[in-house]
């Protein structure tokens, strides 16, 4: 029998000595993040420096506006005086300066945001600074901006999509289960979410909804909010023999839970809460890991009537909540009246 020809083993890329069998060092990678954590820390520091000098700078235009000292036309003046001194000086041109002292005479008495505004970059803080009418509104953003580290086109979509109005409006609808285990739930989740950026059509159907989100999933994520990590799609889960499948699975890094999401393309209904439930047993059964709390469950549905979901999750035993989606960006101006009339009546003596 003829002798088959021996393989020739692979030669690897050439390795330095004392790093036999490995073209990089495993350990290479925590340098780079002291390089990427130091990088960070200087970005920080220079964002904080220039918002403090455009504070600083706002202020002393404020207060020589005040007294009476600078008329009518000394911003222009000063901002020609600088671009005449300093010709590639930027960002100090007469709107600017004016914006800058905006900025100071706005937030000047609210020393709960000081350390917020410092945080941000001048762009989020001026698109705020525009949107932004109440104080409680501007505080909102500033402290989302800042946890959920939204860039200023996330921030610009947030506050075009109302996100203000809606948490306070229609806080989020969760079952006991989930308010006894995670009692700052309602502040992580929301009674809707915004999918507009997936341009769904009038017709739309399931599996345009959930190829959509995985097509478009970093986008999906950032409107679910921070510390949330995608898991699967359409998991399997076997139980008593018979095939499952979850439609997304993610998990919450605070809450330390799995969050399970199933779609619905209609109105939700009671029975929905069911299957939901049944999902949930089967993960905690045989997925979540022993040092993770129950999983959460999540119908995200195309609409709900609130009194129906109500009336459904006050004795639903597992932590879950009813949300839904919406494929367009909400009627602001109608939100924004529906919130006036809600602070009326809580000055008069009639919360709603």
């Amino acid at each position: 029998m003829p002798r088959k020809p021996s393989r020739q083993k692979a030669q690897g890329p050439m390795t330095r000595p004392g790093f036999e069998g490995s073209a990089e060092e495993p350990s290479f990678a925590e340098v780079l993040e002291l390089i990427q954590k130091a990088k960070w820390r200087t970005l920080s520091l220079v964002n904080t420096a220039l918002i403090d000098l455009y504070w600083q700078v706002g202020e002393y235009i404020s207060r020589k506006l005040e007294s009476a000292t600078w008329g009518d036309g000394s911003v222009e003046a000063l901002a020609a005086y600088l671009a005449r001194r300093r010709p590639g000086l930027r960002g100090f041109s007469r709107p600017n300066l004016f914006r800058m002292r905006m900025f100071f005479e706005v937030y000047r008495d609210d020393k709960k945001v000081s350390t917020l505004l410092r945080q941000l970059p001048w762009s989020s803080n001026l698109h705020i600074l525009s949107k932004c009418k109440r104080p409680e509104e501007r505080e909102f953003y500033l402290r989302m901006a800042v946890e959920q580290r939204w860039p200023v086109r996330e921030l610009a979509r947030q506050i075009d999509g109302a996100l203000f109005e809606r948490v306070l409006l229609n806080p989020p609808k969760v079952s006991k289960a989930l308010k006894a285990l995670h009692p700052g739930s309602p502040s992580i989740l929301r009674d809707a979410y915004l999918l507009e950026f997936l341009d769904l059509t009038e017709g739309h159907r399931e599996v345009d909804l959930h190829s959509g989100l995985l097509r478009h999933l970093r986008r999906f994520l950032a409107e679910l909010g921070r510390d949330f990590c995608f898991v699967g799609s359409e998991v399997p889960l076997q139980v008593g023999g018979k095939d499952f499948a979850l439609d997304l699975l993610f998990f919450h890094r605070g809450l330390n839970s799995l969050v399970a999401i199933e779609l619905k393309l209609c109105e939700f209904q009671p029975e929905h809460l069911g299957k939901l439930e049944f999902y949930l047993e089967a993960l905690d059964r045989d997925v979540r890991k022993a040092h993770e709390g129950p999983s959460i469950g999540v119908l995200l549905c195309a609409g709900k009537d609130d009194e129906v979901v109500e009336y459904a999750l006050s004795r639903a035993q597992s932590p879950a909540l009813i949300a839904e989606y919406q494929t367009h960006l909400p009627d602001k101006k109608l939100l924004q009246a529906k919130l006036h009339e809600l602070y009326a009546l809580t000055v008069n003596g009639h919360p709603g």
